[in-house]
């Protein structure tokens, strides 16, 4: 009799683990909007580079001149993308209200991020050292700080 209770619990536990593991799974795989899916893949990509490179910044020893223009390259190109992404104001995703209440503003930001990376991607073309790109580096980390400050929500 002890044993049929020790297998009815086991399989009541096993049940419940299957459950909530459903449960998580099927949370996990909630649709977010595709806009805001796509703006925070393309800002997971800039930070990415950013990373890339500020790694040789921090560590000049590190630097490589190839890869550095590839990704300098890269932000320049895709610093065009994310911001179709923002017309639905549903999907605000980590987007603060400023962004659709202060247009212009928001614009603004766009527009100083774009040139900050097109000054980067060229300073990187030429460049044979850290201290070639560096002049032009920090305005791109100081746009993205810039537009996360005022657009978007602040995380915990």
């Amino acid at each position: 009799m002890t044993q049929v209770s020790n297998q009815k619990s086991l399989k009541s536990i096993f049940a419940i683990t299957l459950m909530a593991a459903t449960l998580g799974l099927t949370a996990c795989s909630t649709p977010v909007d595709p806009d805001v899916k796509a703006r925070q893949d393309i800002m997971k990509n800039f930070g990415d580079a950013m990373k890339v490179m500020g790694g040789m910044a921090k560590e000049p020893d590190t630097f490589d001149a190839d890869v550095f223009k590839e990704q300098a390259a890269f932000l320049a190109e895709e610093s065009k993308n994310p911001w179709s992404h923002f017309n639905n104001k549903d999907a605000a995703g980590n987007a603060k209200e400023a962004v659709w209440s202060n247009v212009d503003g928001f614009k603004a930001e766009a527009e100083s991020f774009q040139k900050a990376t097109a000054e980067l991607n060229a300073a990187a073309q030429t460049a044979t050292s850290i201290d070639d790109v560096m002049p032009a580096f920090k305005p791109v980390g100081d746009s993205c700080k810039s537009c996360h400050t005022d657009f978007q929500v602040e995380k915990d």
